[in-house]
């Protein structure tokens, strides 16, 4: 393939066997997808942002081979908490030798670790905390609602962090995502930091729960999106992880199907999912993609792989290629 940079190529040359062929096979029928007008849902679980996924998925958004996203809250928020403080990121490597009191000393120093990588407190958390609080109050105070995306979208078209940006804003996948106004859902997300605040807020009787459209609405949202945009083609499903993030908007074809009796859904039309969990008893994070059959979320005929590594690794890899690197 001519058109392919030198990483893709490297990978057409020498992945050629197990997780690696996996890999390359998932590319390449992602990219045929793209190539028959069919869409992509991208999920995003774990710490993916910090991982500065948005160094490659950004990219994937700008060039719209990425149309919908679903995420924790947690990778919502940690895309921009990079964007604002990414200079006062404390990376350790030696993470796993860390005793208890060392740990403790990180949370004292104002540190959260999410691996190897501890996020600032002060300089992330709060640097965003101010000044979306204004936002969530503008819109209790003028009886308005929006979803916990649509809330961040705004914050960053409004031109507030710019003064904060610490890596370069082509590196930011949420903001790429805001620039475009591609769709998102976010199952779970008062489970994230800045949905804890919020509750906090609401609990101090300065916001109220309504102000944040809930679960329900996401799935209602993301139902209506479904059907709208397979009346002519597909929608493919890859899945960085596991967990809320997958599980969720995967289940819209058979909630259409069998709750709504839509006998026409379209099954999803491609699957991949990057995980390292292994397969186990009653894991949805480690069921290989067959059992997705029984539950009416794939055809028998769709394109199903499952790559059995490290998603940090591989993501960046599957996406180098669709982006011709």
């Amino acid at each position: 393939m001519t058109n392919k940079g030198s990483v893709s190529n490297f990978m057409l040359e020498h992945y050629k066997h197990f997780n690696a062929a996996s890999l390359v096979d998932a590319a390449v029928a992602y990219e045929a997808q793209l190539n028959k007008g069919n869409k992509m849902l991208v999920s995003l679980a774990g710490a993916m942002s910090t991982a500065e996924l948005g160094r490659s998925l950004a990219e994937m958004i700008r060039q719209d081979k990425v149309h919908i996203i679903s995420c924790t809250g947690a990778n919502l928020e940690e895309d921009v908490m990079n964007l604002v403080a990414h200079n006062s990121y404390k990376r350790i490597p030696n993470y796993r030798d860390l005793s208890p009191n060392k740990e403790w000393e990180l949370l004292e120093n104002g540190y959260n670790r999410v691996t190897d990588t501890c996020i600032p407190e002060e300089e992330a958390f709060r640097r965003i905390q101010k000044h979306i609080f204004n936002i969530w109050r503008d819109a209790y105070e003028t009886n308005q609602r929006f979803y916990p995306h649509e809330y961040l979208y705004q914050l960053l078209l409004s031109g507030d962090l710019e003064k904060y940006y610490e890596i370069d804003p082509v590196n930011s996948w949420m903001l790429a995502a805001a620039e475009k106004n591609i769709p998102i859902v976010v199952p779970g997300w008062e489970d994230s930091t800045l949905g804890n605040i919020f509750a906090s807020y609401c609990i101090k009787g300065q916001l109220d729960p309504k102000v944040a459209k809930s679960g329900i609405e996401y799935m209602t949202y993301l139902a209506s999106w479904y059907e709208n945009n397979t009346k002519n083609n597909g929608i493919g499903f890859f899945q960085i992880g596991g967990g809320i993030a997958g599980d969720f908007p995967i289940c819209v074809v058979p909630m259409l199907a069998q709750d709504l009796n839509q006998s026409k859904t379209k099954f999803w039309s491609y699957f991949c999912q990057i995980s390292d969990s292994t397969t186990s008893y009653g894991s949805y994070s480690g069921a290989v993609p067959n059992e997705k059959i029984t539950w009416g979320k794939l055809n028998v005929s769709t394109p199903k792989f499952i790559i059995e590594s490290d998603a940090s690794i591989v993501a960046p890899l599957v996406f180098a290629y669709l982006l011709n690197w």
